[in-house]
């Protein structure tokens, strides 16, 4: 199948309900809290499993993340599931100070998010989340990139016991993760070698960017691919690698170009290895349409990527 096609692949909220089920079936501490979202978070299995763990506030974002905060200071571990635009844009003061600033080990799970609610237009996009997230504190941020990576995320995210947000897609994409890949905080991994330019992604654009190093490869360039899904901490040591042995870095994620996983990686470059750079995602309010014609529009495509990492070697 193409990495752009979005009719078939595997849906991460599934993998997000299934995991939540199996930790809470083997951890009385765990408990879901969502915002009139029980369907579109895929809490439905959960609620008939676990019918007094899960607190639906309704359409109270603010609350929601509040009674989190409260449920987590009590010994429980709380993993809040709303639509991201909601949960981040809402709520922000309440992930700040009752979350992140209390430290509190809590879950911010933002379903859906990117573009995937792309007919209902620019208040439902949740492109700006990563920015407003990365700027908190130590709250990590995490974008898996398929199913598996989404569970194990999940399951670190428990151990770990600290704030994190984790953004859980709905735009099915196809498994990437190598057999046991599992999830560290802090750690990208390599997904192809490469020696002439490096594509690093996040989410549903890494299976993209595999697909674009493809097209790389048939034109005579070798490119290096990286799955950065710990967006907040990075990876150093392997992100500077890729400045010092290749010869440029094209960022991809389904986010505004601003704040993200483009401005992460530039920060980190330009204090330590200076390297030609290209950042794609979104410029701006994303229009009204289906994910697939959204990506289409603003060039985040398996061709368009191989288009602008050429261009990059070209002019540089």
């Amino acid at each position: 199948m193409s990495k752009d096609d979005n009719s078939t692949g595997f849906d991460c909220r599934q993998a997000f309900a299934d995991e939540l089920a199996a930790l809470a079936r083997d951890d009385a501490r765990i408990v879901a809290v969502c915002n009139d979202s029980v369907g579109s978070s895929n809490l439905v299995a959960f609620r008939k499993a676990f019918p007094d763990r899960l607190v639906n506030v309704g359409i109270a974002e603010q609350n929601m993340v509040g009674v989190a905060a409260g449920l987590a200071n009590g010994g429980f571990r709380p993993f809040v599931c709303a639509a991201s635009p909601f949960l981040t844009g809402r709520a922000l003061e309440q992930i700040k100070a009752d979350i992140v600033y209390s430290d509190f080990p809590v879950v911010l799970c933002g379903m859906s998010p990117g573009m995937a609610y792309g007919e209902l237009g620019p208040t439902h996009h949740s492109i700006e989340d990563l920015a407003w997230t990365r700027a908190i504190g130590d709250l990590a941020v995490i974008v898996p990139a398929d199913p598996d990576e989404t569970r194990a995320a999940m399951r670190w995210a428990v151990a770990a016991e600290r704030p994190c947000f984790m953004r859980i897609g709905r735009t099915k994409v196809p498994a990437v993760s190598p057999a046991g890949q599992g999830f560290e905080l802090g750690r990208s991994v390599l997904l192809r070698a490469g020696a002439d330019i490096t594509l690093v992604a996040i989410g549903t654009m890494v299976a993209r960017a595999l697909d674009a190093a493809e097209r790389l490869a048939e034109r005579g360039i070798s490119a290096r691919v990286i799955n950065a899904a710990s967006v907040k901490p990075l990876d150093e040591a392997l992100l500077l690698a890729a400045a010092r042995e290749t010869r440029g870095i094209v960022t991809i994620e389904e986010a505004v170009v601003h704040g993200g996983l483009g401005s992460a990686v530039a920060e980190l470059v330009s204090q330590h290895h200076p390297t030609p750079m290209r950042i794609m995602g979104v410029d701006g309010f994303a229009p009204t349409g289906s994910a697939a014609y959204l990506f289409e529009h603003f060039g985040l495509t398996a061709s368009n990527i191989a288009q602008r990492a050429a261009d990059l070697l070209r002019t540089h």
